[in-house]
């Protein structure tokens, strides 16, 4: 991502007839990324992880098989890169999921 910048221009009346006209250049930084990644174990169903990748991750069932089958074969992967609040987010949505239905998957947040 990069940075944006935009002029703002204010005007400011002291009052005695004179304005001020200000212009300001302001640069806006996008938010600092955050990879999510799942970890394998031995005891969460691959076609778990594959509904846990389209439905929190947005995947298509192709992407979602592929980064299963990382994440069964290399112990870990990727499922995207986020704002720090989306990625929590993410991670929580996805532990509560996986108890819920009595599975130990992981998911993980680090700095890009």
């Amino acid at each position: 991502m990069s940075s944006k910048k935009s002029v703002v221009r204010e005007q400011k009346d002291h009052g005695h007839g004179d304005v001020l006209e200000l212009e300001r250049t302001v640069v806006v930084e996008p938010p600092p990324l955050y990879k999510v990644w799942l970890l394998n174990d031995d005891y969460t169903p691959m076609d778990f992880v594959v509904t846990v990748l389209t439905e929190f991750f947005y995947k298509n069932l192709e992407q979602a098989e592929q980064i299963m089958l990382k994440v069964h074969h290399e112990g870990k992967a990727v499922c995207g890169e986020y704002p720090r609040d989306v990625a929590e987010t993410k991670v929580v949505r996805v532990a509560r999921y996986a108890r819920a239905h009595g599975h130990p998957l992981q998911c993980v947040m680090e700095g890009v």
